[in-house]
């Protein structure tokens, strides 16, 4: 709006960044070669938005830096289709939400703001009523700059700068965009929105420090927050963990308006997307995964599911969410142990869709498998890890935008699930599932080697990434029948017919259907510890 300090803010943030910036009125009075009031009185607003929308499309496509725009310039229709494709592009569209108070202030200080004459405080919140919803939905990315100087508000929007976003789309998908980077929680209220009056905070205890933080964001844009804690890891994932949590939004009268969100690692959010998905056939939902293993894996695609007594995940629904916030700040509290399970959902998409991902686990596996969360934010670490989640959640994205409810190519995603999935079950789900995933994506490439599909050496590199990193490559069990059940009862198996995913080599996936029994078994042999 006018009087946020697009100007001096940008300003001090492209010094920060070493970019340039441009503000549109100055390069709109270049082009009229006139102050805007005078073409405001000589031409009329029609005209002078034609003008705006020429120079503002223009710099779109080719200005490299910062560039503040007027404040009526996203109303127009022509100005919104290019800033959508500059988001898709991977620009970032931020809106400065200053309060009113201070933003109002500065207008009328400013002067010279045709759209402000008479009484430029009423005319100020009209316009605010119309465009704000407009800001909301046209920007990727809000920075709150309420009681900031604009040294501090530029130095936030450096941060919102370094944020990565994968943007997810697809046939049957809503759009939303995963963002990742320092301080992105702070997004929460913006990617909810102003429709929900009340909020179900789903959490763990082990992330208080986080949820203490989300709670406050949302209690300070004005939500009521109804604060329930979970058991941690799959003990939350079950019916009676959901069944008491919709027991509580009907009693604290939750609407179809409202909302929940899930922050926590993979179990957490999956349990809080299934209560989102159900509660009266769907509310809005939005996904604050803390661990890496969440950020890379249960954040994005939409699945949310929870446990029977018979396996995991057998009963859930597809449901995106609303957008995906991973903080790199919640790392910081994460074990070494727990940062480590999640490289193995990382590997497995570098396996299926991003070599360039083992190159780059391979080249860091010694810092990556010293993680030290105290030591984690501005070291030299973090612009790897923050590449890492982005690529898998790039090729999660890929698969997932392609095929929403697993009918075929998402179902690629599962590499090494089918036998990690079984190892889970059987220990009870205290193995931890990145770590039976590497021993799943082990199993499959010894299964891709005794079907002739791999080489001694595919099996080798596999084998020795995953122990370069920490991970889990072998596990021993006594009773193949009891994993063979457990597979039988996987969701790619047909009837029954066993049915598996391999890669053939490093980027390409395949269906193995109905191996030979015997291979079946000697690979589960070759993985015994």
């Amino acid at each position: 709006m006018m009087g946020a300090g697009k100007t001096r803010i940008g300003k001090e943030a492209s010094h920060l960044l070493g970019l340039p910036f441009a503000d549109a009125d100055l390069c709109i009075e270049q082009a009229i070669g006139m102050p805007i009031p005078q073409y405001f009185a000589e031409h009329g607003e029609p005209a002078f938005r034609e003008v705006e929308r020429d120079v503002v499309i223009e710099h779109l496509q080719r200005f490299p830096g910062i560039f503040a725009l007027g404040g009526g310039a996203p109303m127009t229709p022509a100005i919104q289709d290019a800033l959508e494709q500059y988001k898709l592009q991977g620009g970032k569209v931020i809106y400065l939400m200053a309060h009113p108070q201070e933003a109002m202030e500065r207008a009328r200080k400013g002067g010279g703001r045709p759209m402000l004459d008479g009484d430029a405080d009423a005319r100020w919140r009209m316009l605010f009523e119309q465009r704000n919803p407009t800001y909301t939905r046209m920007a990727n990315v809000t920075v709150r700059t309420h009681s900031m100087t604009p040294a501090k508000a530029a130095e936030r929007m450096v941060d919102v700068m370094n944020e990565r976003i994968v943007h997810v789309t697809g046939d049957g998908i809503e759009d939303y965009d995963v963002q990742i980077g320092e301080g992105v929680l702070a997004q929460l209220p913006h990617v909810l929105g102003p429709k929900p009056v009340r909020v179900a905070l789903i959490h763990t205890t082990s992330v208080r420090r986080h949820s203490d933080q989300a709670r406050t964001l949302l209690r300070q844009a004005g939500y009521e927050v109804s604060d329930i804690t979970i058991p941690d890891a799959e003990a939350g994932k079950t019916i009676e963990v959901a069944n008491g949590i919709w027991q509580r939004l009907g009693e604290e009268g939750f609407t179809r308006s409202d909302a929940v969100v899930g922050l926590g690692g993979g179990a957490c959010t999956d349990l809080a997307g299934f209560v989102a998905a159900t509660w009266m056939r769907g509310v809005r939902y939005v996904n604050c995964p803390t661990s890496l293993l969440a950020m890379v894996d249960a954040s994005t695609g939409g699945k949310t599911g929870i446990n029977t007594p018979q396996g995991k995940n057998l009963v859930g629904s597809f449901y995106t969410p609303a957008g995906v916030l991973a903080d790199l700040r919640a790392l910081v509290t994460l074990p070494n142990d727990i940062f480590i399970e999640g490289l193995g959902e990382v590997a497995k998409s570098g396996f299926i869709g991003d070599p360039e991902i083992l190159t780059i686990l391979q080249d860091h596996a010694d810092q990556l498998r010293a993680f030290d969360g105290s030591t984690f934010l501005g070291s030299d670490l973090e612009p790897v890890v923050a590449e890492l989640i982005e690529r898998t959640v790039r090729v999660k994205a890929h698969h997932v935008s392609n095929d929403l409810r697993e009918a075929g190519l998402r179902e690629f995603l599962n590499y090494g699930h089918t036998f990690g999935h079984a190892i889970e079950q059987l220990e009870h789900f205290r193995w931890r599932h990145g770590n039976a995933v590497a021993v799943g994506m082990v199993y499959a490439a010894e299964l891709a080697r005794l079907t002739g599909h791999v080489d001694d050496a595919f099996v080798d590199q596999t084998r020795s990434l995953l122990d370069s990193l920490g991970l889990p490559t072998s596990w021993h069990h006594d009773r193949f029948d009891d994993v063979l059940t457990l597979m039988h009862r996987d969701k790619k198996a047909r009837g029954n017919t066993l049915r598996f995913v391999i890669v053939d080599k490093i980027g390409h996936v395949i269906h193995l259907e109905d191996p030979p029994a015997q291979a079946v078994e000697q690979a589960f042999r070759l993985v015994q510890a």
